[in-house]
């Protein structure tokens, strides 16, 4: 799973996810992305776990790329522990993801393959996403 291997400071705190992503929302490297529709919070574990599904379906067919990375830590205090005491410790990476950001992108294999892949991909996620390609955005 992906984390940080090293962070200015170990823990953070929670943040607001409003607004659309000003970076990151075109497609950089392949023909096909997974765009999401609404804004919040995505584990590394659901990033991997979407990232299998694809490459899997895919059958090393084409290229995929991870275009998010889970670099906020999120921490929890211990089940049955009364308030107070301080901030819990970390123990889980999340990425934060705007409105219009490409999660995933992929290369080298038919629209039908990509679309059914990202949609496997989108089940894995617990956001709102939709399949974009370079036609969609040249406009043909």
């Amino acid at each position: 799973m992906m984390s940080p291997a090293r962070t200015k400071y170990r823990k953070q705190m929670k943040g607001r996810h409003k607004g659309k992503a000003y970076r990151g929302g075109d497609l950089a490297f392949g023909d096909y992305g997974l765009k999401v529709l609404e804004s919040g919070r995505i584990t590394a574990r659901q990033i991997e776990a979407g990232r299998v599904a694809m490459t899997r379906f895919i059958k090393r067919g084409g290229k995929v790329w991870v275009r998010i990375f889970p670099d906020k830590p999120i921490t929890k205090k211990p089940a049955e522990t009364r308030m107070g005491h301080g901030k819990g410790n970390v123990e889980e990476w999340h990425a934060v993801v705007k409105m219009g950001r490409i999660l995933f992108e992929m290369e080298g294999v038919t629209l039908e393959i990509a679309e059914k892949a990202m949609s496997l991909a989108a089940h894995k996620l617990p956001l709102h996403t939709r399949l974009v390609s370079r036609a969609m955005e040249i406009g043909a």
